[in-house]
């Protein structure tokens, strides 16, 4: 399965193609679809273009993006950035008037069992979000609820191209025991050699402007589909044999 994830925790001084507003998640996940994307992962914005998990705002960007493509999973984040009190988190969880198909925890981040507890208490897959060089690992498969996720995202927070390989690695080594499925994705330089690798493994992949803001040759990306473009090529040229 190949994710895209539409537009992360940025903002336009980032990237001037970066989609907030619901209308324009809605256009970059069809157009992303279009591209190859099997599922959507994105960040509901404020009107100042701040993530934010409140009620109006999921709905807000739900609608507009399960309208543009019906029948594909949507995903969140509850990144403790959004709010800092996991507490709040949970109980913002609860307060959703339009649900997402899943929503990242990130397992690293004080209180990441109450947040994850309220999203399956609402019937909403959780994508357990696995650091490397984090104790969130061991927390995570510490927690009596561990067998209950969606899938386990191993996130490579290593941003260099030749190192995050070994650092994706180690990190599969400490998720050997999860029994969901894995979905392997890198950041900035890094997410093009920890997608091969991952499609290479046979592993669930991600890309998309919350990852990387550049093409594998280094030129600015224009858009979500751009990065989706230089993922299958790459997808393809992992998985076919050499001769």
């Amino acid at each position: 399965m190949l994710q895209v994830c539409l537009n992360g925790a940025r903002d336009r001084a980032a990237c001037a193609q970066l989609p907030l507003t619901p209308d324009e998640l809605a256009a970059a996940a069809a157009a992303a679809v279009g591209a190859g994307a099997q599922d959507i992962h994105l960040h509901p914005k404020n009107p100042d273009g701040d993530d934010t998990l409140d009620a109006a705002g999921v709905a807000a960007a739900l609608t507009a993006v399960r309208a543009a493509v019906p029948g594909v999973a949507v995903g969140v984040t509850t990144g403790a950035w959004t709010t800092p009190d996991p507490d709040e988190r949970a109980a913002q969880v609860r307060s959703w008037t339009v649900l997402p198909d899943h929503a990242s925890v990130n397992w690293h981040e004080d209180g990441a069992d109450v947040v994850a507890t309220a999203l399956l208490e609402r019937g909403i897959g959780v994508e357990a979000g696995i650091y490397s060089g984090t104790p969130a690992a061991q927390r995570f498969l510490g927690w009596p609820h561990a067998h209950r996720v969606l899938r386990v995202l191993a996130e490579v927070t290593d941003t260099a191209p030749e190192t995050a390989p070994d650092a994706a690695t180690r990190l599969l080594d400490e998720l050997r025991p999860a029994a969901s499925p894995i979905l392997l994705h890198g950041t900035d330089a890094a997410a093009w050699p920890v997608l091969q690798l991952a499609a290479s493994l046979g592993l669930h992949m991600r890309i998309g402007l919350e990852d990387v803001l550049h093409l594998p040759d280094g030129t600015p990306a224009a858009g979500n589909t751009g990065l989706l473009d230089a993922a299958h090529d790459l997808i393809q040229q992992a998985r076919t044999p050499l001769r």
